[in-house]
């Protein structure tokens, strides 16, 4: 049946959407924030030493992967310099030959393979913390001598027991995870530019 005011239906559900991922973020600021601080330690540590930052995840992980990598490139807030961030999602003729040749679940383990270099930074980012091509990207990574952070749902899936940091969003919605993810790329980004840029002459 159609609403008398279909327009205010449509706008109170809208409405009831973003209040529940605001309640999610919130939950987020109330639970252990040294999570989040050590993700930003870690990640400032190896741009301050010039390594490189690779993002990697599927579907709207993946999304994620190349917005953060190029908020790192480009800019988030401050003209400043060029940061060294690699999105693994983005070239499909890699991710076609490697999964037509060999298999999709290594695409982003080979890809660490070719580009990964011991204190880079692995960010892998999963709903569920049980991808298959993000768990075996994270045994590469460690073996390697990465440093490893995971963005991942309430329980973590087994991607918490492989990485040095994993953030689980406390939700089982789908849609509430990734909008908290990048809420949290976006905050890791500002930090990154505090840390590396102000009051100093090279921004």
């Amino acid at each position: 049946m159609i609403s008398a005011n279909p327009t205010h239906a449509l706008a109170a559900n809208m409405v009831a959407h973003i209040e529940e991922s605001m309640a999610t973020k919130k939950r987020v600021l109330a639970s252990d924030p040294g999570v989040l601080g050590r993700i930003a330690e870690i990640v400032v540590a190896a741009l301050c030493r010039g390594n490189k930052i690779l993002f990697f995840g599927n579907g709207g992980s993946a999304a994620d992967a190349q917005h953060l990598a190029a908020e790192l490139i480009g800019r988030y807030r401050r003209e400043r310099a060029a940061l060294p961030a690699m999105a693994l999602t983005t070239d499909t003729s890699i991710l076609t030959a490697l999964a037509n040749d060999y298999s999709f679940d290594i695409v982003f383990a080979r890809q660490i393979q070719a580009f990964g270099r011991k204190g880079d930074v692995a960010i892998g980012i999963s709903t569920s913390g049980n991808s298959a091509n993000v768990l075996r990207a994270m045994e590469t990574a460690k073996a390697m001598g990465l440093h490893t952070i995971a963005l991942t749902g309430e329980g973590g899936g087994k991607l918490a027991g492989l990485v040095d940091v994993c953030f689980r969003v406390p939700s089982s919605s789908v849609s509430h995870i990734q909008e908290t993810h990048i809420t949290v790329g976006h905050a890791l980004c500002d930090v990154v530019e505090r840390e590396l840029f102000d009051n100093r002459g090279d921004a």
